[in-house]
């Protein structure tokens, strides 16, 4: 049993993550969270504690911002595109068991005002801002993190917010060196 909530945004992942785990969920509905959902999540985080599990799109990171946005200190499930596609559809229902599990024994935490161990030069340096293959870079080495795939300044952001230190960084970044990517 999973002692937090999870929150997902439908009724399918609900389903989904229910074959893989033994949890219980909170649907936000899709994009257009309510203030009623707000609070039940709120009341899950203050009572159990919130793993946000949304979709790898657009539209699951907008409901991952909003709910970490006014829900403060909750902790994050990523799963990777490639994990989470079927047939062209990307949400977490499309995922097998097991990757829920994998995302899910990966769950990182926000630590808010936290000083980030890795700068805006790390990034230039390492190609993944401002270079030719950039998003194919912060792809993968986000999946290696365990963070998910985002822009750049958000790709920032969660370096800071989830404590990557600089050595958890660095073995992610020769693992890509060492893939090629």
């Amino acid at each position: 049993m999973i002692k937090e909530v999870i929150v997902v945004e439908g009724k399918d992942d609900t389903v989904a993550i229910k074959r893989a785990v033994d949890a219980d969920t909170i649907e936000t509905g899709g994009s257009a969270i309510g203030p009623a959902v707000l609070r039940k999540i709120a009341l899950a985080q203050e009572r159990r504690g919130v793993i946000i599990f949304t979709d790898p799109d657009h539209a699951g990171e907008r409901i991952r911002k909003i709910v970490a946005a006014k829900v403060p200190g909750c902790k994050h499930a990523f799963l990777t595109e490639s994990a989470a596609t079927k047939k062209g559809d990307i949400g977490v229902e499309n995922a097998s068991p097991e990757a829920i599990r994998e995302a899910l024994a990966r769950v990182r935490s926000e630590v808010p005002s936290q000083e980030a161990q890795i700068d805006w030069e790390d990034l230039l340096t390492a190609g993944l801002i401002v270079h030719p293959r950039a998003s194919e870079r912060r792809r993968f080495m986000g999946e290696v993190l365990g963070i998910g795939y985002c822009n750049g300044k958000q790709f920032y952001k969660r370096l800071s917010v989830f404590r990557i230190s600089r050595e958890e960084f660095a073995d992610a970044l020769r693992q890509l060196e060492d893939k090629g990517v």
